[in-house]
């Protein structure tokens, strides 16, 4: 049986995906892996594609599509391998051998749920790929690159496809930690992401995603931070976001806050049904977790 999945989600972005899937063939030829690919309602071709080139590879189709977090449920709860590699399809991986440092930092680490892998950001490849960080145990994990020991996945609820896009990670890295699963960081295994993130705020769904990014932390504060500490850490997020966007003239930001505001009081009936707070002892222990590592850069 193969201890492997590889699990992609896409959405009209055949050019991306190509070269995704070019530059992990060596991978998918491993007699140990199999793929799946969700194309959520692309309308550039992409099915097809993958049906006529990649035969060996598993293809889920919504249409009309169903969004990226429902996707992703999609896939991993049709994996049926002990181990899903999760990767977005602008993101490859540059590291040799990741299957067998994959496994070895599971055996290492019984109780690890999740392995978040080390991601460089760029649209180039880093010329510089060697670094001294060690496997730690961290608070969370990206989306972008990261792989599920299957038990763990099993043992929670799904991603909340309610929140449509970011924050499922935290969402799930908060339940883990409720029932005594690890998240650890494994930078043996690198990803490179090819994507600008200075850019991103020049293009048109810049707004979207703020507001995405925004409600989705403030549905994380109500589902399970301690009571006494979400008035507090709201009107410190929401004060940040004024201070450093809206007043220095990003009126974009400023729709995207009142957008997200809207949000989080139409879900509110929700929020308060599916809240799993942690306690106080076990939010402070949670707060001294080391960061989720977000960026990798590489050192002269």
């Amino acid at each position: 049986m193969k201890k492997f999945t590889l699990t992609i989600t896409t959405k009209n972005r055949l050019e991306k995906l190509k070269q995704t899937l070019q530059n992990i063939s060596h991978i998918l030829k491993s007699e140990d892996i199999e793929c799946i690919i969700c194309d959520d309602g692309s309308s550039d071709g992409t099915y097809n594609f993958i049906k006529a080139n990649y035969p060996n590879i598993q293809l889920l189709k919504n249409d009309p599509s169903k969004g990226y977090i429902f996707s992703r449920n999609m896939m991993m709860n049709r994996v049926k391998t002990k181990y899903a590699i999760s990767l977005d399809d602008d993101a490859s991986f540059v590291t040799n051998n990741i299957l067998m440092q994959i496994d070895s930092c599971f055996n290492r680490n019984p109780k690890c749920a999740v392995q978040a892998f080390r991601i460089f950001w760029g649209l180039e490849v880093p010329k510089k790929i060697m670094t001294n960080d060690k496997t730690c145990r961290v608070k969370g994990f990206v989306g972008c690159g990261h792989v599920w020991n299957m038990k763990a996945w099993k043992s929670i609820k799904n991603y909340p496809d309610w929140f449509v896009f970011y924050g499922e990670e935290d969402f799930a890295a908060y339940q883990l930690f409720k029932t005594g699963w690890e998240i650890h960081y494994n930078p043996e295994v690198l990803v490179h992401h090819r994507v600008d993130v200075k850019s991103r705020t020049k293009e048109k769904d810049y707004s979207m995603r703020l507001r995405q990014s925004l409600r989705s932390g403030w549905y994380l504060y109500l589902l399970f931070y301690p009571l006494k500490i979400i008035p507090r850490r709201f009107i410190y997020s929401l004060w940040v976001q004024l201070k450093l966007k809206v007043f220095k003239g990003d009126f974009k930001a400023f729709l995207a806050i009142v957008q997200a505001i809207g949000d989080l009081i139409i879900n509110m009936p929700r929020l308060i049904k599916n809240s799993n707070r942690l306690t106080d002892e076990e939010f402070l222990t949670y707060s001294k977790l080391p960061e989720t590592k977000l960026y990798w850069t590489p050192k002269d």
